[in-house]
């Protein structure tokens, strides 16, 4: 690391959002360390700025190397998580997410270190029906079955408990990432499922953002030195109808025209998970995807425009070029 640089180490880096963050970090002209996994493949965005990036193997899970990783870091962008809506990864995935942050947050507690944490609105309750969900709101575990949105919430409250601790640190929730990098992964199967045909949309909406600016976000957040709070992170709310429609438009191809209702949508992973259990594979729908496309998810992100001043990108410009 050179020394007229704070040290920077990005966690997640080959992934969809971190590869994203850490593009945007080189740019600036920052040199940064990123942790990957032996099995880790590296995202070819990043594949051009090599000489920029020092690639260090290290696991969540082994905390000496995790501390190793940390030696003449002063930030830390933690974007790694195990992202999965199998019913078999549910309990593994909880324990590595929650795991991989205590160890994380640990590690940083030992030196003087600034976390921007990525959490998820999986996090954050439900607000009423006709109103914005914001950062106040947090997700009931008494009553939660989605192993994402619990895995998420419970690595918060390791970053939380840093912060008891004296951690320098501060959140953020994205909504759903969108961008033309995302690959099959996350909202990239949408995208996929949409340009193969899917004939069927749902009553439910969401928030959607650019991953271009999550990670502006984060960046902007690291220089404010605003600590002990979260940030929604999300660009626009909108209905699952027009945005499936919008994808199928910008692919040439005729939008999703069958409405699936909640009940068809029950049907649906139940028989899913039959067929599932028939042949021993994964079911092509679960019961927390079909619940989550009836449902009205809709953000408040006044908070974090207040904070950093940020326009966020029309999410029909990055429909558009994720689609091209």
């Amino acid at each position: 690391m050179s020394a007229q640089h704070p040290g920077i180490l990005v966690t997640g880096a080959t992934g969809f959002l971190g590869s994203e963050l850490a593009l945007q970090l080189v740019t600036k002209g920052q040199p940064i360390r990123c942790i990957k996994r032996v099995s880790s493949v590296i995202p070819e965005i990043l594949l051009p700025h090599q000489n920029e990036i020092e690639w260090v193997e290290a696991d969540l899970a082994d905390v000496f190397a995790l501390e190793d990783a940390l030696e003449g870091i002063s930030q830390v962008y933690h974007c790694a998580a195990w992202v999965s809506l199998k019913r078999k990864d549910k309990k593994p995935m909880i324990k590595a997410n929650i795991a991989g942050t205590a160890n994380l947050v640990n590690a940083c507690l030992k030196q003087p270190v600034r976390l921007v944490h990525v959490s998820s609105v999986a996090a954050l309750g439900l607000a009423k029906p006709g109103e914005l969900t914001t950062e106040n709101y947090q997700l009931d575990l008494d009553h939660e079955d989605d192993g994402y949105a619990i895995s998420k919430l419970e690595s918060e409250m390791e970053v939380w408990r840093g912060i008891a601790e004296g951690l320098d640190a501060v959140i953020v929730n994205p909504a759903v990432i969108i961008g033309k990098n995302a690959g099959s992964n996350g909202s990239g199967k949408l995208f996929e499922l949409i340009k193969k045909g899917f004939k069927f949309y749902t009553s439910g909406s969401c928030g959607f953002v650019d991953v271009a600016d999550v990670a502006r976000c984060m960046i902007a957040l690291m220089a404010t030195g605003i600590s002990v709070e979260r940030y929604i992170i999300s660009a626009e709310n909108r209905d699952f109808k027009s945005v499936t429609a919008e994808i199928a438009l910008a692919y040439g191809i005729k939008p999703p025209s069958i409405y699936a209702s909640p009940w068809m949508m029950g049907l649906g992973w139940r028989g899913a998970a039959f067929i599932a259990a028939l042949t021993g594979g994964d079911p092509a729908i679960d019961k927390i995807s079909a619940e989550s496309a009836s449902m009205q998810r809709d953000y408040d992100n006044s908070k974090i425009k207040k904070a950093i001043g940020i326009q966020f990108k029309p999410i029909s410009e990055t429909i558009k070029e994720t689609c091209g």
